[in-house]
């Protein structure tokens, strides 16, 4: 049997690595859609085959189960938001960065409403993320230690642990999101005050 050149065989392997994680993002859409859209129990192995357009043996080979699909699409959900803050343009200032990431996270989290709903709303009844995806859902947003430790170190806040003001600000976003999300705010002036104030709790007093 002849084998095929070196080259032909990386490029046969980076077409059928591409292939699959083509169809991997494909049914984490299609899951995440039929939460969003129908709820938990929804997500049977045979209701995403179906609308996928695959046999349930591709979803258990890919995922294992239920529970390994749920982490993939927590996963999944904290890697699409931290592509979002990403995409935040640089700013002159560490400062204005900041204050340009708060608005992005927020739209992330309109943009995404069934990853967000997985991800801070347990939508689906009895699943907890493993440490290990805790850890890495966590590194997701570790864009919001860096631009703040980049700001202490250019003396606009207070020195501290950057992790103290990204939990504090995360924690006042994510209060606003859920109010705006559940219809009882119109529209962002609330997000955006809460983080402004939560940002200038930390900010250094130039008149001091």
């Amino acid at each position: 049997m002849i084998s095929a050149p070196l080259g032909l065989q990386g490029a046969y392997l980076k077409g059928e690595r591409a292939s699959h994680d083509e169809l991997r993002s494909h049914l984490l859409d299609v899951a995440v859609n039929l939460l969003e859209s129908d709820g938990p129990d929804s997500l049977t192995m045979r209701r995403i085959a179906a609308e996928a357009g695959c046999t349930t043996t591709v979803i258990y080979t890919m995922f294992g189960n239920r529970e390994g699909l749920a982490e993939a699409l927590y996963l999944e959900g904290f890697e699409r938001f931290r592509r979002y803050l990403e995409s935040v343009p640089q700013r002159r200032s560490p400062f204005e960065h900041l204050t340009a990431l708060a608005p992005a996270y927020r739209q992330a989290c309109l943009s995404e409403p069934g990853y967000y709903s997985l991800m801070f709303e347990r939508a689906i009844p009895g699943f907890e993320p493993s440490e290990r995806a805790r850890t890495l859902a966590r590194a997701a947003l570790n864009i919001l230690d860096r631009v703040i430790a980049d700001c202490i170190s250019a003396g606009y806040l207070v020195p501290t642990q950057p992790r103290k003001i990204a939990d504090a600000l995360w924690a006042a976003a994510q209060g606003a999101i859920s109010l705006e999300r559940a219809g009882h705010l119109r529209d962002g002036r609330t997000f955006e005050a809460v983080t402004m104030a939560t940002i200038c709790c930390y900010q250094v007093d130039k008149q001091a």
